[in-house]
């Protein structure tokens, strides 16, 4: 299964590390994206239970480290009010470019 880190920018400037065991986390958030501490929140936490519930299907029990990312982030939002900016900073891997049917080749 194949995991990734995304970083992501608080509103007072602290960066932060994130893991997921999964890529999911591309169908949630994108880098250079900013989203308001509560959106943030409910988007990261949504990937991470989805990769977590990857990793049951996989191998039978639930990612550990998913959750821990999970109780972190949570900490980590609560110093800010809600409607605060988070930026997400990068994503690796990031995920392969797919090519624009529209544009010309």
């Amino acid at each position: 299964m194949p995991e990734m880190t995304f970083t992501v920018r608080w509103p007072d400037g602290r960066v932060e590390n994130c893991y997921s065991p999964s890529l999911v986390v591309h169908d949630h958030l994108v880098t250079g994206g900013t989203y308001a501490v509560e959106d943030f929140l409910d988007r990261s936490l949504t990937a991470l239970t989805t990769a977590s519930e990857r990793v049951r299907a996989k191998f039978g029990f639930a990612c550990t480290s998913a959750m821990a990312t999970s109780h972190q982030l949570r900490a980590s939002a609560a110093a800010y009010a809600s409607d605060q900016r988070v930026t997400v900073l990068a994503m690796h891997p990031p995920l392969p470019a797919t090519p624009n049917p529209q544009e010309p080749r």
